[in-house]
């Protein structure tokens, strides 16, 4: 059990620190709206995660035999959500970022970007068929992957916003945080473009 228990540790960890779009996203959150804004895209995207990977095991047999039919729609809301998000990141006004006097809420952000993510729900489906299914036994093996997923994912997500606010001083230059906020939508479309 130790080793299945390592294995899912480290592949929990793999699929929550590469980038995607709710790491990108907990960069801008935190860097334009501050502390209390990146905490609850954490929050948002950790929770909404740990769904998605409870979900994908509670669900595996009928998802496997609906999903051909799915991906296309998971991957349009996906993509023009995301879309949404580029442009909202590469045309935000410059704001303080020492100032979060306008905080606004990042946990339906995290919460629906990462329930849209199809990276979110192919690592956790993947996750699931290699430590769950077929394994002895799936509900405490379902339970146990979704708590591991929830902080591992908590902690990656939240390495991310840090990242922001480690350039937030050198941010604080209108010129270089639209700049900044240009190359991070830049790279999110990107990949929206990789999903296609």
């Amino acid at each position: 059990m130790d080793k299945v228990i390592l294995a899912m540790i480290s592949f929990a960890f793999v699929g929550a620190v590469t980038p995607g779009p709710v790491n990108l996203l907990a960069i801008s959150t935190s860097l334009n709206y501050g502390k209390k804004a990146a905490f609850w895209h954490v929050t948002g995207a950790s929770l909404t995660y740990a769904l998605v990977v409870f979900c994908s095991g509670s669900m595996m047999q009928s998802i496997l035999t609906v999903l051909p039919r799915l991906e296309l729609t998971m991957k349009l809301c996906g993509s023009l959500f995301l879309c949404y998000l580029v442009y909202k990141i590469g045309f935000a006004p410059y704001s303080s970022v020492r100032s979060s006097s306008s905080v606004q809420s990042g946990f339906r952000t995290g919460s629906l970007t990462q329930l849209l993510s199809p990276k979110a729900w192919m690592v956790a489906m993947s996750g699931v068929s290699l430590y769950v299914i077929d394994q002895g036994n799936e509900t405490i093996l379902l339970s146990l992957f979704t708590c591991i997923s929830l902080i591992i994912c908590f902690i990656c997500v939240g390495l991310w916003a840090m990242i922001g606010r480690l350039f937030s001083a050198y941010l604080e230059n209108p010129v270089r945080q639209r700049q900044f906020n240009r190359i991070m939508a830049g790279v999110l479309f990107a990949s929206v473009v990789m999903i296609w």
